[in-house]
């Protein structure tokens, strides 16, 4: 016999996409169920830098202090460097924007969410209960069924069941909609060293042929660093050994040497990332919407997937609010549908920008690697290099005004 429950949203996933909707949703006065499988929010190598669009909406929600009063780093720029040089940089300072990216552990920033729910009577978080299925009646889903992590079953009624779990959804799968599947040409090992006394506060590629780093200034005195395989690389390379792991990194990048033999002895310090995206050409059914990884999975350049879920929460809160005022009933794919449209055409520039780029780290001949190396310092000269950037890491600019107004934490 299982246990039934009646609310007006469902949220699957307590990420940071799942964990500010169910936010903005109880601000709205939304009966709000959040649903996360952990039985923590303990979370590591999960974008951590959130982009400055991301932090100046979330001092306008209300956060900043929660998030000044944990802690975090400012990051001040990017620079490409290769055989020891920087050939491109950028100074985020320069954009037209009164705001940093930041990078801070992502416990912090759902934390937070999740504790400014909680003042809301309407909201209820479950944690260590996984989505098992969804209730669909007439072709409309009704709501899903969760599974605790001591076994225990419930039902829950909802008029609308937001998936936001994640690039391997198990709502997308359930729900019949499908995914267009595209693996990139390497994939990612990432690990953690403590950063040196004077670095620079900024995201570092270095490149040597088609072999790269990303470094990335961790909070709170940490860098965290991916380092690319190809596809399927990763057996490979453990079979390889973890002393030809660390020569492989210390010949890309000869300044960590020390901190890598002294801090990689193990795989277990190495957390591997599968990198593909996931298009889903329609994000909704009747009763039914998928928001972040769980819609549009991206790839890691420049760190845009938290980013984009974050976006799709500000823009489809007062939509769905507005819907559940407006109507009875499972809420209708139609009336999310105009909103999804926005959304996937910003994702859309984004994942076509972090192709080219992908694209652009390939290369691995002679002739491929000076072109890109001739480029990247073209674009370096280029004045107007601030403003195509900015497009990509600071849209969007048209952030609805409904999704902000008097909706402080």
């Amino acid at each position: 016999m299982s246990d039934v429950y009646e609310t007006d949203v469902l949220v699957v996933g307590s990420g940071p996409g799942g964990a500010l909707m169910a936010n903005l949703l109880a601000r709205r006065g939304v009966n709000v169920l959040l649903a996360e499988k952990g039985t923590d929010i303990e979370r590591n190598f999960r974008g951590e830098t959130i982009a400055a669009r991301s932090v100046l909406t979330l001092r306008e929600l209300g956060f900043g202090d929660s998030l000044a009063q944990h802690g975090f780093v400012e990051l001040e720029g990017i620079s490409f460097w290769e055989k020891g040089r920087s050939i491109m940089s950028m100074d985020y300072r320069k954009f037209p924007i009164d705001a940093l990216p930041i990078d801070i552990p992502q416990p912090a920033m759902i934390g937070a969410f999740n504790q400014a729910s909680s003042a809301y009577k309407h909201f209820k978080l479950l944690m260590g209960y996984q989505f098992t299925t969804l209730i669909e009646e007439a072709g409309k889903v009704k709501g899903a069924w969760l599974e605790g992590a001591d076994g225990k079953v419930l039902e829950v009624r909802a008029r609308l069941v937001i998936a936001a779990d994640g690039r391997f959804s198990a709502v997308r799968k359930a729900s019949s909609l499908k995914a267009k599947i595209t693996p990139m040409e390497r994939d990612f090992v990432w690990f953690k060293l403590p950063r040196p006394v004077g670095w620079a506060h900024e995201s570092q590629l270095v490149v040597k042929k088609d072999r790269h780093l990303v470094i990335l200034p961790t909070f709170p005195d940490l860098l965290r660093i991916g380092y690319n395989l190809p596809k399927k690389g990763f057996g490979e390379a453990r079979k390889q050994g973890i002393a030809s792991f660390r020569e492989s990194i210390c010949d890309l990048d000869p300044r960590l040497t020390t901190l890598v033999n002294e801090h990689i002895k193990t795989w277990n310090d190495t957390s591997f990332l599968e990198i593909f995206t996931a298009e889903v050409d329609q994000w909704s059914r009747d009763g039914l919407l998928l928001i972040g990884d769980a819609s549009h999975t991206a790839t890691p350049i420049l760190g845009q997937g938290v980013n984009l879920a974050l976006q799709d929460t500000i823009y489809f809160a007062p939509v769905i609010a507005a819907a559940l005022k407006n109507s009875t009933g499972p809420i209708l794919a139609s009336a999310l549908e105009p909103t999804a449209q926005i959304r996937r055409k910003h994702k859309a520039m984004v994942t076509h920008f972090q192709r080219l780029q992908e694209a652009n780290l390939a290369k691995h001949s002679a002739f491929g690697t000076m072109m890109r190396r001739a480029r990247l310092r073209l674009l370096n000269m280029n004045p107007g290099k601030y403003r195509m950037l900015d497009k990509v890491l600071n849209a969007p600019h048209n952030m609805p005004v409904e999704a902000l107004h008097g909706q402080a934490a």
